[in-house]
């Protein structure tokens, strides 16, 4: 891969996208976790029964992937940024319609909304987060999705703070989705444009080039860590106040220590992918992840829970960024627009197994069986680490040999 210094788009550009991009990502995080976080009151709010919020995440997750495909034929008609943009705008609109919802019905249909604009800017940031890493020539993806957990641990807090200062609900997500808006318009621009990301030698092919099998393991890998990823967000809130009998205010911390951690994993993440490679990262990440998991399950009160979430999130949220970026080194061009969307179908995927699975489990035991289900995951995923490759150094677009079967 050419410097950075010496190829278009110029470093100062590239840089500028690089911040920008990251907003993006943390803006995500951030209403994510409000909304997340803010299910317990919207299930007081409404009369919802767990089975209704099983049913509730499983839409969002189907339509998020309904957003995947949009973005996918937003960038090949325009661009990432222009795709990414809109998801952002959806986002802080149907907020605005979830904070008035005078009844179920507009709250389901203003989650429906919510739940396709998810899918349009995970696949809107990944696809510039991969093309920001080309520019680069190394691997620094790890840290878009360090500023997702600062987002993150941010929407949380944001959650915290309004309960324990007993703020309404609709303020809460109003003020929330103004955020969202006033970040989209100032980031936007500073997003890589057509010209300096979707223009490569692969324009006229989109993904001939990478194999099924290859597609599908990584596909596999990214369903699991984002399943695990999603229970913890939708979960761990209702299961340190419902099973774990701790206040709003309390369950709230469970998402922010793990984001808190996922945040100083990601942070450091880039520099030990370029010293150790994906391969060893992956594996370290997955054993640690599932020590933590396994004090969550066996937790006496909410304090351990915390620190189970806490030691859960240091490893696990680093294989999602390793999995779009060992993708992104199979294509280039709108061909990568193309695989990235294809390729974000499958964290919905894992979305639908980490929230629906765990809550059905969940509603037929208890909110601790239903964490037994991602700790089997984290556990599978210490396997899977074979099919990232051992490389390190500068990441590039050309194709890599396919990985082996794990």
């Amino acid at each position: 891969m050419s410097d950075p210094h010496t190829t278009n788009p110029q470093l100062g550009a590239l840089r500028a996208a690089r911040g920008a991009n990251s907003v993006a990502f943390a803006l995500q995080g951030f209403f994510l976790a409000v909304i997340l976080t803010e299910l317990p009151q919207q299930k007081d709010k409404f009369g919802l029964t767990d089975t209704l919020i099983v049913v509730l995440v499983a839409l969002i997750s189907l339509l998020a992937g309904v957003g995947s495909v949009t973005a996918e034929r937003l960038a090949l008609r325009w661009s990432s940024r222009t795709a990414l943009r809109i998801g952002l705008g959806i986002i802080a609109a149907a907020g605005v319609v979830i904070a008035v919802a005078p009844n179920k019905t507009v709250l389901f249909v203003a989650l429906g909304v919510y739940g396709v604009a998810v899918g349009i800017v995970d696949a809107g940031t990944n696809m510039q987060a991969v093309f920001i890493q080309h520019g680069y020539g190394r691997f620094i993806l790890s840290s878009f999705y360090a500023a997702w957990s600062a987002g993150s641990i941010v929407g949380a807090l944001f959650v915290s703070a309004f309960e324990a200062l007993k703020v309404p609900l609709l303020a809460s997500i109003l003020v929330a989705s103004a955020v969202v808006l006033a970040g989209c318009l100032a980031a936007g621009p500073r997003l890589l444009g057509t010209d300096e990301a979707e223009s490569g030698p692969a324009e006229q092919e989109p993904v001939s080039s990478v194999s099924t099998r290859v597609f599908l393991l990584f596909g596999v890998v990214l369903a699991l860590a984002f399943a695990i990823d999603l229970a913890v967000g939708n979960w761990s809130a209702l299961y340190l106040k419902d099973d774990l009998l701790s206040s709003s205010a309390t369950a709230a911390l469970a998402l922010a220590a793990y984001q808190g951690a996922s945040l100083v994993g990601r942070l450091s993440g880039d520099i030990w992918v370029r010293r150790f490679g994906p391969r060893t990262v992956t594996r370290v990440a997955a054993v640690v992840g599932a020590i933590g998991l396994a004090i969550v399950v066996a937790a006496p009160g909410p304090v351990v829970a915390i620190l189970g979430f806490l030691i859960a999130g240091i490893g696990l949220p680093i294989i999602a960024p390793l999995c779009f970026s060992e993708a992104g080194q199979l294509t280039s061009g709108r061909g990568l627009d193309a695989l990235i969307a294809r390729l974000n179908l499958f964290n919905y995927a894992g979305t639908l197994i980490g929230g629906a699975v765990v809550g059905v489990v969940s509603d037929a035991a208890n909110m601790r069986a239903g964490f037994a289900i991602p700790l089997l995951f984290a556990v599978a995923l210490i396997g899977f680490a074979r099919i990232f490759h051992t490389r390190t150094g500068k990441t590039g677009t050309q194709p890599q040999p396919a990985p082996k079967a794990a």
